[in-house]
């Protein structure tokens, strides 16, 4: 065991865990922070996406220690005092979640997306998004809202 020292959500917060421990259950286990979800354990649904420095990385496979001197952000640091973004108020107003598991990663991924590219085109979006699985084939619902958000 280690005490890993980490800044999430803009606080800094320790966790004591096991070196390999990945960061999705330093999350969710350590800190509380269970919007970020376990879906497959290899990477490959994008459940578990979370940024950091900005960009949108797989937590359940990054260490705890890929964490150390870096911004972290959930799901739960995007909305800024209790206001939802505009791409999250896109998600409410177009009722996109059906079952809702895979969501917290769509919208990490689209937020940095919308991020990187203001006004993506259909293309782009299905590009960005194409690694987050949503069992439930909300993926025109996704498009709209990002592109909603996006003012378009």
């Amino acid at each position: 065991m280690s005490l890993f020292q980490l800044t999430v959500n803009g606080q800094a917060r320790e966790a004591e865990v096991d070196d390999d421990t990945p960061l999705l259950w330093v999350l969710r286990d350590s800190l509380g922070l269970c919007g970020t979800k376990y879906g497959c354990g290899i990477g490959q649904c994008g459940a578990c996406t979370i940024h950091l420095d900005g960009q949108p990385v797989r937590s359940c496979t990054l260490p705890v220690s890929a964490g150390v001197g870096h911004e972290i952000t959930t799901i739960e640091g995007l909305a800024e005092d209790d206001q939802l973004t505009p791409l999250q108020q896109a998600w409410c107003d177009l009722d996109v979640a059906q079952c809702g598991y895979c969501q917290s990663g769509q919208i990490m991924t689209a937020a940095a997306l919308l991020k990187n590219t203001p006004e993506p085109d259909a293309d782009a979006i299905d590009q960005a998004m194409a690694g987050n699985v949503c069992r439930c084939a909300t993926y025109d619902r996704i498009r709209k809202a990002i592109l909603t958000a996006a003012g378009r």
